[in-house]
């Protein structure tokens, strides 16, 4: 595959998603992205995906990467960590089947955020932002619904970051509340 990423390079390439359709519809339920989408819809949807495996201890994405694309865990689990202040890279989470990482990157096509590692075997989907343009001219109703899921996906994420940041903040004022009252 001549026009492969080279950030996916890492990885193995298995094919087009069609021969995934049922992992895929399996995932419905547990996967944010596609919790309201029909089974034809995620039919459709793999039209437009590729798939890849990686080994355990692969990077999928790498913070500061560029990358046009996201990817959906089919299989496996991933590790997903970030650099703090002093370059140590620290663990933000571990997560399985049905999430999906790189949505960000694919959007607005900044640097990637954190880098996800494979810690087992991965089978991942992968959706490039040309695809996404793709579907939204062919499939208008399932472009709609893909932007609108990824929208309210993200919002989450920002309120669920914003809650734990003000809690950080809160805490970091209490302490400097207790310092000052010595």
């Amino acid at each position: 595959m001549s026009d492969r990423p080279p950030q996916l390079s890492r990885l193995t390439f298995v094919g087009d998603a069609t021969q995934y359709s049922e992992q895929l519809r399996v995932l419905i339920p547990q996967c944010t992205l596609l919790e309201n989408f029909s089974v034809p819809e995620v039919r459709l949807l793999a039209h437009f995906m590729d798939v890849y495996r990686a080994a355990p201890d692969t990077e999928i994405i790498r913070e500061n990467d560029g990358g046009d694309f996201m990817v959906m865990i089919l299989e496996g689990r991933v590790e997903v960590r970030k650099r703090d202040r002093w370059k140590r890279m620290q663990l933000i989470a571990e997560v399985g089947p049905g999430r999906t990482l790189g949505e960000m990157s694919m959007i607005d096509g900044e640097p990637r955020f954190a880098t996800c590692v494979a810690i087992e075997p991965v089978l991942v989907a992968v959706m490039h932002r040309e695809s996404l343009a793709r579907i939204i001219v062919e499939q208008p109703m399932l472009g709609a619904k893909i932007l609108m899921e990824l929208v309210l996906m993200l919002s989450q994420r920002l309120r669920a970051t914003s809650s734990r940041l003000v809690q950080v903040l809160d805490a970091q004022a209490r302490q400097e509340s207790g310092l000052h009252e010595e």
